[in-house]
């Protein structure tokens, strides 16, 4: 059963604390959960959940182990397989979501185990990187 390791924790920006945050959990397994947050000043912060495992879908469902929120619009996802020009997987992820959200859009990134198989599917796949832009602003980091 997938557990919250880490039920939250803040970073100010994306920078190299971050990605190195992100690289180690992804290194060891953990699944990532992380979402952009307005701060009250008008920047922009980034919540990051640490789950004991990464989520397995079986090879033909979607790339998604994080539902889409029902009262916004999804704009766009981006997964790690349309990596390109030697950016890591955590890299070209944290470059979706600096761009989405200096576009002011609601950014999501999580990991799953996308498997090779659709039947007996957990624990045998690949480990991939999903970001969803939404068509909606970035919510309040802490709503009234």
């Amino acid at each position: 059963m997938v557990e919250a390791v880490r039920e939250a924790v803040y970073f100010g920006r994306i920078d190299d604390e971050i990605e190195d945050y992100l690289d180690g959990a992804y290194m060891i397994g953990l699944g990532i959960r992380m979402s952009s947050k307005r701060r009250p000043d008008g920047g922009v912060g980034w919540v990051v959940q640490l789950l004991s495992e990464e989520v397995s879908v079986p090879a033909s469902a979607e790339l998604r182990t994080w539902a889409v929120p029902a009262e916004v619009k999804l704009l766009r996802t981006w997964t790690s397989k349309q990596l390109t020009g030697g950016t890591g997987p955590v890299r070209g992820a944290l470059q979706v979501a600096e761009d989405a959200t200096a576009q002011g859009q609601w950014v999501r990134i999580h990991t799953l185990l996308h498997s090779r198989y659709d039947v007996d599917f957990e624990g045998s796949g690949t480990s991939e990187f999903v970001v969803d832009v939404f068509d909606a602003p970035i919510p309040l980091e802490h709503p009234e």
